[in-house]
């Protein structure tokens, strides 16, 4: 069955969001090499540290945007990779009660990182709703931040967010969905850290961030996302890329996508922008 492109020009796998338990999300991402949350982990323990250390916070909140069925909770807090998540769900039988009571029992007993919360913000419900049933995420926020701001009950969530991050979701979400998660607290700044595909510009997000007291730093390095899902895709890709003027020898080439990883932090303790005037 062909792939169906997003208006994105990135192949479309809403259809694998939908369903009661992540058995066929980690199926269909193990068969493209999915690895971008795993490459992120490192830099989302880094960034844990060291809000940790600078802001003086126990226990920081970590806000996944576009988190689906929790894949960057459960890598962080049972210090896994996607392949093991992958053949874990694999040999899972039973339905989505006992996959629920399997990963909360897991988790109990192999939590790395008791001492952060995890929020999961998604548009996908079912998948959102499985994150949160197995205990990967503290808190949900189930919204479309492209569409509409959030509800009040959505933004005192949005509020206790310190570390802001995201591994794929951006071309999808634009700096509207950043600025309305930014604005949630009248004053107070989360820090941020995006995986950005190659083929998405991050620079009208780190205006908007700019405008709100940030300074935005692309890290050194490019990372590997996933295979190509298809041929069209591949080809769509690697036109947007050209267009764009971005070398893709030796990456999308050689049949994947690659990402850059940007790192927003606030530029004053508060970073409200009229203190910075």
């Amino acid at each position: 069955m062909p792939v169906p492109l997003h208006t994105t020009g990135k192949a479309s796998f809403d259809d694998i969001y939908t369903r009661p338990d992540p058995r066929d999300y980690y199926a269909r991402m193990a068969q493209l090499d999915y690895r971008i949350p795993e490459l992120a982990k490192p830099f989302f323990q880094q960034q844990i540290r060291e809000y940790r250390a600078a802001a003086r916070v126990s226990t920081p909140t970590v806000l996944d945007i576009g988190c689906s069925y929790g894949v960057n909770a459960a890598l962080l807090r049972l210090d896994t990779t996607i392949g093991e998540l992958a053949e874990h769900y694999r040999q899972a039988e039973g339905d989505q009660a006992a996959l629920i009571a399997r990963d909360r029992a897991r988790l109990a007993a192999q939590d790395r990182l008791p001492d952060v919360r995890f929020i999961g913000m998604d548009a996908a419900r079912p998948a959102l709703s499985y994150a949160d049933a197995a205990g990967f995420l503290h808190d949900t926020v189930h919204a479309d931040l492209e569409a509409a701001d959030p509800t009040e009950a959505q933004r005192a969530i949005l509020a206790t967010a310190d570390i802001v991050v995201s591994t794929g979701c951006i071309g999808y979400v634009t700096e509207k969905t950043l600025s309305r998660v930014v604005l949630a607290h009248p004053h107070r700044r989360p820090w941020m850290a995006h995986f950005v595909l190659r083929m998405f510009s991050f620079e009208p997000m780190a205006a908007e961030l700019a405008a709100l007291g940030y300074r935005t730093e692309q890290a050194p390095g490019i990372f590997e996302q996933r295979r190509f899902a298809s041929g069209t895709e591949r080809a769509q890709v690697l036109n947007t890329l050209s267009d764009n003027g971005i070398d893709t020898t030796d990456h999308e080439t050689e049949g994947w996508l690659y990402a850059n990883l940007y790192l927003s932090r606030p530029l004053t303790e508060h970073a409200d922008p009229e203190e910075l005037h």
